[in-house]
């Protein structure tokens, strides 16, 4: 799956502590498959990562990996890129932390 950041993104990545980037990367390696599957035959999404909308956020979802010890989400939105083949289906990861991020996804 193709993917960009948001700047909001960036910084929150930054201020994650280690362990928390490593329970990231780890959930966003399985949503990148699920989003594969998802784009090809509109799968279901993987429980475990409880991919919704955000309540009040026209076209932004969330992804929740952990409720606890951390609390692990991330906001994110479809866009379409444009390369050199074409145009492809992309995700533009918006922000990611704890519940805190809903304030502003």
């Amino acid at each position: 799956m193709r993917w960009e950041r948001t700047q909001s993104f960036k910084s929150d990545y930054k201020r994650l502590s280690e362990r928390d980037r490593d329970l990231s990367k780890t959930a966003v390696a399985e949503f990148n498959d699920a989003c594969d599957a998802y784009v090809v035959g509109h799968a279901p999404w993987p429980a475990r990562l409880r991919v919704k909308s955000v309540e009040g956020a026209p076209g932004v979802f969330e992804m929740t990996w952990s409720f606890s010890g951390p609390d692990g989400r991330a906001t994110w939105e479809w866009v379409t890129v444009t390369d050199g083949t074409g145009r492809h289906p992309a995700v533009r990861w918006r922000r990611v932390g704890d519940h805190r991020i809903f304030q502003s996804p």
